[in-house]
């Protein structure tokens, strides 16, 4: 029996070649810079608005395993427990607490049992708003309905009672995470946090209450019957970094993965960052922010700056685009509001200064602005800064708008308008540079403002 071989041809040979050119193509293809930006711009928006979790904290190891401990035996063992996470704004408080939270969520029994209560200060200002955000988010508006209760703690109890499955070992374990727990404080007779701590002691049903404050003396604002119901356990995070770690930071936030898919822009990005922290200005520039704030969210916010400027025409990151990122975060607000201001405006600041210079800082009224400018008026031969009296007043109040002058507290309320007691809120410096700046200011103004008492 004949054996027939079949040997390629050179279309084989043709379509294999072409399979292999299109695989090399594939692996060296570099995407338009457009598209690079684009892809770069959306790693590291990302990043800077910490929509991410990091996989693992660096430098708080002790303090991430005593709260994870801790929260494990309420959720586990139905435990109660309270504890208080302390330190300066920026320091990862939150980032510790959810990091532990992800991670306690892994487990099978804490997904299925562990309920979450999470309360801000700043949102829940008083004890019923926040009873009312228990209820929301526990789940149990239909429970409570209608019914009328004598008290918080009867309250807090029912809600409480209604998450038993049966017996007290298979109820419901909850944690309540108090944010801005210094402003609970300040709660009249600190009414939930009496009964959230008197629960935890009591041992009425598994709770935790994990407080988050940045005020170091926040146990001197609780008052004794609250003081004595609390555990007094509490976790400092206090940041030890040093300037080094702070330019390390940099340069990770900046830098491109390796997963990038052009790994050529990748690489040319990430030289550019690289020879960007080496600039001696961008050190300085970075240096100041250090000194500033070690806060992340701050140095987040000035290199999401710095990433705005990055386009087609300019796509890397230049030591210039940092130092003008850097003049807009350390940028006067208010005395950037005077370059806004009218020509009267600007006139009635510049009389307020001068009062303020002859009265040593004593509060003045309209009526004193109003002569003080009048007297400018006079030594002028021309009429073109005249203004009737209610344009005047129209302008006083636009500057009491926009917070550049303030009442005196206790000021009567029956006072006419003119006559009411205002402080100047702005600086000497802050006039003076936005003079400077002041688009085709007039020369007589600009004299009559450097002038000693006008």
């Amino acid at each position: 029996m004949l054996k027939l071989t079949c040997f390629p041809t050179f279309s084989h040979f043709a379509v294999d070649s072409h399979i292999i050119m299109s695989k090399r193509k594939a692996r060296d293809a570099h995407l338009p810079v457009g598209e690079c930006i684009k892809q770069v711009q959306q790693i590291l928006r990302e990043r800077f608005c910490e929509r991410r979790l990091p996989d693992r904290l660096e430098g708080v190891e002790a303090q991430y395993k005593h709260l994870l401990e801790l929260l494990r035996r309420t959720a586990i063992h139905g435990e109660s427990n309270s504890v208080l996470i302390v330190g300066p704004r920026g320091a990862g408080k939150t980032t510790l607490l959810q990091c532990v939270l992800r991670d306690l969520q892994k487990e099978e029994k804490v997904q299925k049992n562990l309920l979450q209560v999470h309360l801000n200060g700043l949102l829940q200002t008083d004890d019923r708003i926040a009873l009312k955000e228990i209820t929301r988010q526990l789940h149990l508006e239909n429970v409570v309905g209608d019914k009328v209760f004598g008290s918080f703690a009867e309250n807090l109890a029912f809600l409480l009672e209604a998450l038993k499955k049966g017996n007290r070992s298979s109820s419901c374990p909850v944690l309540f995470v108090l944010d801005e727990f210094d402003l609970f404080a300040h709660h009249k007779n600190q009414t939930l946090l009496y009964n959230l701590f008197d629960v935890s002691q009591s041992a009425q049903a598994p709770i935790a209450v994990v407080g988050v404050t940045c005020r170091l003396d926040v146990l001197e604002l609780l008052e004794k019957r609250v003081k004595s119901r609390f555990s007094h356990r509490q976790i400092h995070l206090l940041s030890s970094l040093n300037f080094t770690q702070y330019l390390e930071r940099v340069w990770t936030q900046l830098s491109l993965p390796d997963s990038f898919p052009d790994k050529k822009f990748a690489q040319e990005w990430n030289a550019g960052v690289k020879t960007l922290c080496e600039d001696k200005s961008v050190e300085e520039v970075l240096q100041r922010h250090f000194n500033s704030s070690k806060d992340f969210r701050s140095l987040h916010m000035l290199l999401m700056l710095c990433l705005s400027r990055v386009s087609v025409a300019k796509p890397t990151i230049k030591p210039a685009d940092l130092l003008e990122a850097s003049r807009m975060c350390f940028a006067d607000t208010t005395a950037n509001m005077l370059h806004g201001l009218s020509i009267l405006e600007l006139c009635l600041v510049i009389a307020m200064k001068h009062l303020n210079d002859v009265y040593e800082g004593e509060p003045f009224n309209l009526q004193m602005v109003h002569n003080e400018f009048k007297k400018f008026l006079h030594r002028k031969s021309n009429s073109m800064y005249n203004f009737e009296q209610p344009v005047v007043m129209k302008a006083f109040e636009h500057l009491q708008q926009l917070e550049l002058i303030r009442p005196v507290d206790g000021s009567s309320a029956k006072v006419q308008r003119e006559y009411q007691l205002m402080r100047l809120t702005l600086d000497h410096s802050q006039i003076m540079e936005a003079l400077q700046k002041y688009p085709q200011c007039p020369t007589d103004i600009k004299q009559w403002a450097m002038s000693a008492f006008g």
